[in-house]
């Protein structure tokens, strides 16, 4: 098997490396909410894991109940976080279908040590 021309992984590389910075670039401007308590408290997260809000019902701040907005707020953040790394592991993989990069030399399948 023939070594891989080094200016065209290179080139391959880069392409690659440009793709996944405009998907990062798309993913930090979009937005998931997670939410506890039965939709009491919602978070709302960018793709960048960068929390946007906080809603919080009225009738949760009436309660007067400190420990339990500050773990349903929490929990929301987490599921807004979780929502977030989903859809980025989604969108990462999409956009890398078709780019993978030929195996090192030295690997299976790749050119010779």
């Amino acid at each position: 098997m023939s070594q891989p021309d080094l200016g065209e992984l290179m080139a391959k590389a880069q392409e690659v490396q440009a793709k996944l910075a405009q998907v990062q670039a798309d993913l930090a401007r979009r937005r998931v909410e997670g939410s506890a308590g039965g939709g009491m408290v919602t978070a709302v997260a960018t793709g960048a894991l960068r929390i946007l809000e906080i809603r919080i019902e009225p009738s949760l701040w009436e309660s007067g109940d400190r420990a339990m907005i500050q773990d349903l707020t929490a929990a929301a953040v987490n599921a807004a976080f979780a929502n977030a790394q989903k859809m980025i592991q989604e969108e990462m993989q999409r956009a890398s279908q078709g780019l993978a990069l030929p195996p090192p030399p030295g690997r299976p399948g790749g050119g010779s040590a």
